[in-house]
């Protein structure tokens, strides 16, 4: 077969240049375009990668003696009428009709050329029998090889021997063997070939279109025609040979019709239908034009080719994208690869999913190998996603930077093209996606701060609500506390004076000595003072109201039963701060004292009221037995945390156990203020509050 396809070549070479340089004929370079090259280049590449394949073989063949055909045809006219040989001679007195024979093979090559035509229709997929009446058939088709010898003996007419020989087989062969191929998928359910059965579509279709296209010549002949006939005449003849190549070279890749696994760059097998189609149109343009320059001015001519040009280019086109779309599958344009998208951003709200639809889109729409696209940074989550896996160590083609303003928000990076070469429209198409996606990472970014803020503005409301709850509650019960404490101890110790001064009236009015009753009731009406004293301190200590913050600190720490260290800056000196601040820092102050007392078992307090930043921070440390803050949720670190907050302050707790190793939430400076008073357990409550100070202490 190696010889067969070289001799096909040299024989469609040396046809190429004898027929545009010594004879002439304007007719040879669009027939070898349109009809000989497409078939003998798709039987070339079929049996280069299936050599033991018979459809590959008899199409190789197909092609080979389509070749030789026209080599001889066209050598025998350069013969006579190129170089005027006198090729009717006598040798010995016998004379020979070299001319004669010359004419004989060239119809016998046509005559093959179509026998081999329906072999190759009539046995398709695998090019091997499968019933008998096929091997009848297709055997006695040889017989017709007979007919170029036996007619002109018979004392035919050379002129009916061509349509007897060549003509009419050649318009009805390819029509019979597509009516084969249809006898033998309607019969091979019956013998279990489904493979077979599966081509009956294919088959029909073929079969009414090359039936067909012989029906016409029963009406006309072509041959022999010109101006436009002749036109019509080499498109239909051209038909059969077109589409067995291009439909075969496809089936071979795509459904595997040669019985192997086609290793091929799709790139390569659309090149190859690419060139068969393209010699088709170019054989079909040109037959058109040389035709018309026979007998119209050469102007005229020129401008029916150019329009012939343009009329064939729609169909070309379609053809191309038809085999491109059917090889490379259905690929996007840029238009088409935007909007889809932009589609798929409109919903881009979570990032671990655009990242794989992002590398997914890029890599089919501009047909790549590997994509790689991070998203996040910035305050995001970092998120990574592959299409296609790219080789070891490979080094991206291209890289896209996400940015928004100065931001870096992510990178898009691709290695190179599955099939072609990378354009210009590619890295367009990139960075404008790069872009977008930026924008989209840009959008995720908002959104998550949105909904972050959302949450704490929910969180902060529900506090709040809590709070005030809480608070409306700590003054009801408070208000029950000193309703309790004035009608059981003081309106007792009142009505118990009353009672006194009774008795005291009595005794004057009988006479008596009261001066140890009055001594008595005055000691009585000197406890109740200082019980509402007392009282009243609890509400709101005067010397808060008089004297300030500091001063109603230390009268509290002065109170304390164990020792109580009270610091404060040298600035606080005179500085009021607004009622409500005041209030919530002596509370605090206050509140942490009796849980020490209550609960902490300590030895000493350090108070220390200082203003850092632009806030005023009050801080009460213990050296006592500690807590776990993790746990405990009492209701006076509750209060303290709510008036706290209730004036836009902030309280941390951190406290160290007995237990702690060092990995907990405490410190081991109790107060952190440099006091000296360093412990393994204690408690530390700090509070940093608005520093908002009053006017008169401004002036």
């Amino acid at each position: 077969m190696r010889l067969v396809a070289v001799c096909g070549g040299v024989c469609m070479l040396w046809a190429t240049l004898i027929g545009t340089t010594q004879l002439r004929n304007r007719y040879i370079l669009p027939w070898i375009l349109g009809s000989v090259l497409p078939c003998y280049f798709a039987g070339l590449f079929t049996w280069w990668h299936a050599p033991s394949s018979p459809v590959a073989r008899r199409l190789l063949l197909t092609g080979t003696w389509l070749s030789i055909a026209v080599a001889v045809r066209h050598t025998s006219a350069l013969m006579i009428r190129g170089w005027g040989w006198d090729l009717r001679v006598e040798v010995a007195g016998v004379p020979l009709a070299l001319d004669f024979g010359l004419q004989i093979l060239s119809r016998l090559c046509d005559l093959t050329v179509s026998i081999l035509v329906v072999r190759l229709l009539a046995l398709l997929p695998d090019g091997r029998y499968v019933f008998r009446h096929e091997r009848l058939v297709l055997g006695a088709l040889w017989g017709l090889v007979a007919l170029p010898l036996l007619l002109p003996v018979a004392g035919m007419q050379m002129v009916t021997v061509n349509l007897v020989v060549f003509y009419y087989p050649e318009a009805w062969l390819p029509g019979l063997g597509a009516a084969l191929l249809v006898l033998r998928c309607l019969r091979a359910r019956s013998v279990g070939r489904p493979d077979i059965a599966a081509l009956l579509p294919f088959a029909s279709l073929a079969a009414a279109v090359l039936l067909a296209r012989a029906s016409s010549r029963l009406f006309r002949s072509w041959q022999g025609d010109d101006g436009i006939l002749y036109f019509i005449g080499a498109l239909l003849g051209a038909l059969p040979y077109v589409s067995i190549a291009v439909t075969l070279v496809y089936a071979a890749f795509r459904h595997r019709l040669l019985g192997v696994d086609i290793e091929l760059r799709r790139s390569a097998v659309y090149g190859s239908l690419w060139l068969i189609i393209n010699s088709w149109y170019l054989g079909m343009a040109l037959t058109l034009g040389l035709t018309a320059g026979l007998y119209l001015p050469v102007g005229l001519s020129l401008l029916i080719a150019v329009v012939a040009t343009a009329l064939f280019r729609p169909l070309r086109d379609r053809l191309n994208a038809l085999v491109e779309q059917r090889v490379f599958g259905k690929r996007l344009s840029r238009f088409e690869l935007l909007v889809q998208f932009g589609t798929t951003l409109e919903h881009a709200y979570d990032l671990d999913r655009l990242a794989p639809q992002l590398a997914t889109a890029l890599r089919e729409g501009l047909r790549l190998s590997w994509v790689r696209v991070r998203l996040g940074g910035d305050g995001l989550p970092l998120y990574v996603a592959e299409a296609g896996e790219p080789p070891p160590g490979a080094r991206p083609c291209e890289e896209f930077p996400l940015l928004y303003g100065q931001d870096a928000l992510g990178l898009i990076e691709y290695g190179p093209k599955a099939d072609g070469r990378r354009i210009e429209e590619d890295h367009d198409i990139g960075g404008t996606l790069a872009r977008s996606a930026a924008l989209a990472v840009h959008n995720v970014r908002l959104a998550a701060e949105l909904s972050a803020r959302v949450e704490e503005v929910q969180r902060q409301a529900a506090e709040l609500t809590a709070s005030r709850a809480r608070i409306v509650h700590a003054q009801d019960t408070e208000r029950r506390r000193i309703e309790r404490r004035l009608h059981d101890g003081i309106q007792q110790e009142l009505v118990a004076l009353v009672a006194k001064l009774a008795l005291a009236r009595n005794r004057l009015n009988r006479g008596g000595d009261i001066d140890t009753a009055l001594t008595d009731m005055q000691d009585d009406a000197y406890r109740v003072i200082d019980e509402l004293r007392e009282l009243a301190h609890g509400i709101h200590p005067p010397v808060l109201t008089d004297q300030g913050l500091v001063a109603a600190v230390t009268s509290c720490a002065r109170r304390m039963p164990i020792p109580v260290t009270v610091q404060s800056q040298s600035s606080l000196s005179g500085v009021r701060f607004a009622l409500d601040i005041e209030e919530s820092a002596f509370y605090l102050v206050s509140e942490a004292l009796t849980n020490v007392l209550k609960h902490a078992d300590a030895k000493h307090v350090a108070v220390r009221i200082t203003r850092d930043g632009g806030r005023l921070q009050v801080e009460v440390a213990d050296d006592g037995v500690g807590f776990p803050t993790a746990t405990t949720h009492g209701s006076g670190l509750t209060g303290m945390r709510d008036r706290t907050e209730a004036v836009g302050g902030e309280l941390t707790i951190t406290s160290r156990t007995g237990s702690d190793t060092g990995n907990g939430s405490g410190t081991g400076t109790v107060n952190g203020a440099g006091n000296g008073l360093r412990t393994t357990t204690g408690t530390v409550i700090r509070a940093r509050l608005p520093e908002q100070v009053r006017e008169e202490s401004r002036a």
